[in-house]
């Protein structure tokens, strides 16, 4: 005969080796739902070296000072750092669940001391004992039989990968919106400057109309008309000087501190280029589900796939171990003699009977969440689609709408010239000049906002399509 530690051994070891072959679960085949977009998107830019959403940033924004900045923002971006906060509490608590399919051994010494007095003694006298046990036991270990905890592991699994695309989205949108930023404040330092050469202009006009006044070469109204246009115009810089203000604030808190001046641009003329690939013409829609945005979409409704296994197992009897080996002695130098072995083996079973039809209600919630979750992939999908169709479309025109306004510009200059020519000779009267140069202060100032949506839509392209993050 075999020993009954021997038995205990041989018993615990063909338990382990029944749950751990059992590595299939009751969770349904995971396909991922067909995307309800098209294949394809119209209007892309044709014919490029490569796909934006394959370049990593710094190889997107080659100005080294908007570089140094995206990188003080990845390190000191309290939004992010709750990003990477939240992927190490969804990996501690992957392993947490991990943790369930081994069993939990616990180490246990006790030593108990009992008076008995002699009228319950039953030998008429006091009597004392003593116990002393040391023991090595599993308590209450699921035998994973119908993948329960499988499926339960793969849900925290999936929500952790989850985690970390949402962490990853959110890298992307910090680049995107620290360019976005950066060039914003470029921009309104050159509607700063254009206000305050337009408003040294105007008060170089005002001043001469004032002395042609004096002289009676020209109206009284001529002045008023000026003054107006010169209080507008400083009124302009001084709300383009708060905006700046506000556009560094903006910047400092994306950055997570202070960004230096030297890492300012002075103008838009001052912000480098952005090799940022094209994309070609009929480029598939599939790159999509690279997106982190929508990676997380898919993560969850695996997530939520796998807890249906975990509620079709609840349908199914429970299977627990506990047991426990070690030695028991009446003196503490007796723990480790022959003979003083002692163990126990207690498994138990638990088969659902009766619930009021919880466990049927459960499984309807896990299969529901599935569905909602397929829904929310999907949306995820349609809006990707949408932001890169619109941003493809921005893309399509914007360098026709950059070469009208540049020749707006052209046409307006060339205008003010010839109108103070004739203000000067006395052919045209100063109200003329006054809207010439309101048509040119106008045109410029429609420049450079084109220009500034040029380069923020390469930010869009790059934003939309996933970034380069790996």
């Amino acid at each position: 005969m075999h020993r009954p530690t021997s038995t205990l051994r041989t018993a615990l070891l063909a338990l382990t080796a029944a749950t751990l072959s059992a590595c299939t679960t009751l969770a349904p085949d995971y396909q991922r739902p067909e995307a309800p977009v098209p294949t394809t998107w119209h209007g892309a830019p044709p014919a490029a070296s490569g796909v934006a959403g394959e370049q990593p940033w710094h190889e997107v924004f080659m100005d080294p000072r908007l570089r140094q900045v995206i990188a003080q923002a990845l390190g000191h971006n309290r939004d992010l750092r709750i990003a990477a906060l939240n992927i190490e509490r969804a990996r501690a608590r992957y392993r947490i669940q991990r943790a369930e399919l081994l069993p939990t051994v616990d180490g246990t010494a006790s030593s108990t001391a009992r008076r008995v007095p002699g009228d319950l003694s039953g030998s008429g006298e006091a009597v004392v004992s003593r116990q002393h046990a040391l023991s090595v036991g599993i308590t209450a270990w699921e035998l994973d039989l119908f993948g329960r905890v499988r499926s339960l592991r793969e849900q925290a699994l999936q929500t952790y990968l989850a985690t970390e695309e949402a962490a990853r989205a959110a890298q992307v949108s910090l680049v995107a919106e620290v360019a976005s930023a950066w060039l914003t404040l470029a921009a309104d330092r050159s509607l700063l400057a254009l206000a305050q050469d337009t408003l040294v202009a105007q008060q170089q006009t005002l001043d001469i109309t004032r002395r042609s006044v004096e002289l009676g070469a020209a109206s009284r109204l001529a002045v008023s008309q000026l003054e107006t246009t010169v209080a507008r115009a400083r009124a302009d810089v001084a709300r383009q000087r708060a905006q700046v203000a506000k556009d560094h604030n903006a910047l400092d808190l994306l950055a997570g501190a202070p960004v230096g001046d030297e890492l300012l641009p002075a103008s838009l003329d001052d912000t480098g280029t952005m090799a940022l690939a094209a994309v070609p013409e009929g480029v598939s829609s599939e790159l999509l589900v690279r997106r982190p945005d929508v990676m997380q979409a898919e993560r969850d409704l695996q997530a939520a796939n796998a807890n249906i296994g975990a509620a079709r197992a609840a349908f199914f009897p429970t299977i627990s171990l506990t047991a426990s080996a070690g030695t028991a002695s009446a003196s503490l130098d007796g723990l480790f003699e022959a003979g003083q072995r002692t163990w126990s083996v207690i498994p138990s079973v638990s088969v659902p009977i009766f619930n009021a039809g919880a466990l049927a209600a459960s499984l309807d919630v896990a299969e529901l969440q599935r569905d909602i979750n397929v829904a929310a992939y999907e949306r995820a999908i349609q809006s990707a689609f949408r932001e890169v169709a619109d941003a493809l479309a921005d893309r399509s025109t914007i360098a026709e709408r950059v070469a009208a306004g540049e020749a707006l510009v052209a046409a307006a200059r060339e205008g003010f010239t010839l109108s103070e020519a004739r203000t000067r000779n006395g052919v045209d009267s100063y109200l003329s000049l006054l809207d010439a140069q309101r048509t040119l202060y106008s045109a410029e100032q429609e420049l450079i906002a084109t220009r500034l949506a040029e380069t923020s839509s390469r930010v869009t392209l790059y934003k939309v399509l996933g970034g380069g993050w790996q």
